[in-house]
């Protein structure tokens, strides 16, 4: 197991409340934290309801006997920890390297707080290292592509190891776009969001509310 992925989770579960609903994140390190969470919450007898991102993480909370509900059981959200793809020093993010950005980006707006973990090799000056995912609807799904294309985002389907086009939780594609030297974020996230097609973008700007940097122990509030 990645020691800096473990740190970072175990960062995290040190600000989990006895009592809380608790969003639960998608991906490696979320993964990590999620084992560790569901192994407090037996041994401590914490009295917590999580919501998940991702069907795959609601599968594993449930196996590992943490209280799973749908989010829309729930009227708030006290805590959602998360991992992101890039982080810049602004803690804005991209995430969505998992395919579960709608439902990471739902489950974040409804959190008192979102705190991420990630190790220090994701954080960078300014987004772009990492490709931008953008959750688009199948029909007509071609014609965002050509419209990214003559953007010059260099799109490009996510696609699975059998070469077929990856689907979503909620049965979309993923196009994954170049955001390399773009300083106007919010104007290329309104931009998309505007775009017929789009469900969502992997841009989560002024969500991460602590950013918990396992490699290094640190810890960074946005301001």
């Amino acid at each position: 197991m990645n020691n800096d992925k473990v740190r970072a989770a175990q960062m995290a579960l040190e600000r989990i409340p006895e009592k809380a609903i608790v969003g639960l994140g998608s991906g490696s390190t979320a993964t990590v934290f999620i084992e560790l969470l569901a192994k407090k919450a037996k041994e401590e007898h914490m009295e917590l309801t999580c919501v998940p991102t991702s069907r795959q993480t609601e599968e594993l909370a449930a196996s590992l006997g943490l209280r799973v509900v749908d989010i829309d059981l729930v009227d708030h959200i006290d805590v959602t920890v998360d991992g992101a793809d890039e982080v810049d020093d602004a803690l804005n993010g991209i995430k969505g390297g998992g395919a579960a950005l709608l439902f990471e980006k739902i489950v974040a707006a409804h959190s008192h707080k979102n705190i991420w973990v990630v190790d220090s090799s994701k954080k960078h000056h300014q987004l772009g290292h990492f490709k931008l995912p953008v959750e688009v609807i199948k029909f007509g799904s071609r014609h965002i592509y050509k419209y990214l294309d003559r953007h010059g985002l260099k799109p490009e389907y996510r696609l699975l190891s059998d070469g077929h086009r990856l689907s979503t939780d909620s049965d979309n594609y993923i196009i994954d776009i170049d955001i390399q030297g773009i300083e106007d974020l919010d104007g290329l996230a309104n931009q998309l969001k505007h775009l017929t097609g789009v469900v969502e973008h992997g841009l989560f700007m002024e969500i991460c509310d602590e950013l918990l940097v396992g490699s290094t122990g640190e810890a960074f509030e946005r301001k």
